[in-house]
């Protein structure tokens, strides 16, 4: 359309109509400033596509907020290149020890959205399975039907014939042995223990202590007829002072406990075991277990590949678990078990350093045998509440009905959880308190459970000099004949 031209006696208004083709129907027309309308019009139709560009930019950058981490990133490449023929790209810069070395794998970690939450994941080519979140402290999930019954029974069968041992020693001895390696006083020792620093040690204190050092789950009335026996407890008020604890050896509980004798109910954990080797020559159920591992954590293979084998688990009539973590929390004096050769140092403290749990139930049990979370999505966490009023959370034998969340083992379902947080940057953070879980007592039956346990070292610099060590180990063992089978899991049946 032209714009109508200027009136050149500065007229400001329009210009004739043309002749109406019916002048009886002809109306007057109001003067309109047709220049103002047009810029009216011209800045509405701006504004109307500013915005919509602004939206197109935010709904862009939440498509990729939400997207990332979903599958493993480009740059997990390195990480997950081990192949069957043992070609491995190498994981890492080629000096990892440089304080300048930039990270360059993220760990992707799936979002629970909320307790309820139901997402499909697929498992297996063709198959989709339905994944349930059960808990986001710590964030926890639930796969039925991650195994089918023919699999659950052939790795019941495969550890029948490796053979199964004791889970724990009735009571372990020469615990002080750590004690003398590093010099530590009564004192020192006793300010360890007072965790909330009164001068004094509370029976929970002591009784986390014991259970740790000794194996032995001491409840408070054992403790009492502990005190008793050894004179510990002078003045009856039930507390250890710093000089009550300095008249006992390092191995006085020991000692009374091994005279007195200890039932199998009494230990920490009251089970059977045995590993599984599942890589390269393995059984066809374990390798393609540990491939569906994979594509449930969306982890790299090598990272997977590299963690501890398969652990069965058989849990008799009576047979229990108490409450623990899986892995502990990693200080700067500490080293993880996996990763200690690529260290470069001695630490007396190793901890099992274990990114994700993933628990697969084998059978139903007939009564009993639920894992309990005594603290999930509790608002905060405590230690000294976990033991309040004789009630003690921990304590899967007598007080599994009091945790936050159970689970009732059913045949071929499986259960992950993370049990360390995010740092932030895409790799490990600090340990998830809310993890702590146990297996609740079995009273009727038998109970068959195995795990799979993903071994991520918190200090990324040392799990890259890892890799990088294992990637080198396997290009020596490497030979000519491309045909014969050669195994190089650096693992060691435990």
């Amino acid at each position: 359309m032209m714009e109508p031209q200027e009136n050149t006696n500065g007229d400001a208004g329009p210009s004739p109509a043309p002749p109406h083709p019916h002048p009886q129907l002809r109306r007057e027309r109001l003067p309109v400033q047709k220049g103002s309308v047009c810029s009216r019009s011209y800045f509405m139709v701006v504004m109307v596509f500013f915005h919509v560009y602004v939206l197109n930019v935010i709904a862009l950058l939440l498509y990729v907020h939400y997207n990332s981490g979903t599958e493993p990133s480009s740059s997990s490449r390195d990480f997950s290149s081990r192949s069957s023929g043992h070609k491995a790209a190498e994981p890492v810069d080629a000096q990892p020890a440089d304080p300048g070395f930039t990270r360059r794998v993220h760990l992707p970690r799936i979002e629970g959205i909320r307790v309820g939450h139901v997402q499909k994941v697929s498992l297996v080519p063709g198959k989709m399975h339905e994944m349930k979140t059960l808990s986001l402290k710590p964030l926890l999930f639930e796969i039925p039907n991650f195994l089918s019954e023919e699999e659950c029974a052939v790795v019941v069968r495969l550890a029948q014939l490796k053979g199964l041992m004791e889970s724990q020693v009735m009571v372990p001895e020469g615990q002080d042995e750590l004690n003398q390696q590093l010099n530590l006083s009564p004192e020192e020792i006793f300010h360890l223990l007072d965790l909330n620093q009164d001068g004094q040690l509370q029976p929970h204190e002591i009784l986390t202590h014991s259970r740790v050092r000794d194996g032995i789950w001491l409840t408070p009335e054992n403790l009492r007829e502990i005190y008793a026996g050894l004179n510990a407890d002078l003045d009856g008020n039930g507390l250890l002072s710093l000089e009550e604890f300095g008249q006992l050896s390092s191995d006085a509980f020991q000692r009374f406990l091994l005279q007195r004798g200890v039932k199998r109910s009494q230990l920490v954990r009251n089970s059977r075991h045995t590993w599984l080797y599942q890589g390269q020559g393995a059984h066809q159920v374990l390798r393609e277990l540990r491939n569906k591992v994979i594509r449930l954590t969306r982890l790299p293979p090598s990272l997977v590949e590299l963690s501890e084998p398969l652990q069965v688990v058989r849990y008799e009539q009576g047979g229990h678990y108490h409450a623990h973590h899986d892995s502990g929390p990693v200080y700067p004096e500490t080293t993880c078990t996996h990763t200690r050769l690529a260290a470069n140092t001695t630490s007396p403290f190793q901890t099992s350093c274990r990114y994700i749990t993933v628990l697969f139930y084998l059978n139903n049990v007939e009564e009993g045998g639920e894992t309990t979370f005594p603290v999930a999505d509790n608002r905060t966490y405590e230690e000294v509440s976990l033991i309040q009023n004789d009630v003690d959370l921990l304590d899967t034998r007598k007080h599994c009905d009091k945790g936050n969340l159970r689970i009732k083992p059913s045949k071929g379902t499986a259960v992950f959880w993370y049990n360390y947080l995010s740092d932030g940057r895409g790799w490990v953070g600090e340990q998830d308190e809310y993890s702590l879980h146990g297996g609740c007592v079995v009273t009727r039956g038998t109970k068959w459970v195995a795990n799979n346990w993903i071994n991520v070292d918190p200090d990324y610099h040392r799990q890259a000099r890892y890799q990088q060590l294992v990637s080198q180990q396997e290009s020596q063992e490497q030979q000519p004949d491309t045909n014969q089978e050669q195994n190089t899991d650096i693992h060691q049946d435990l």
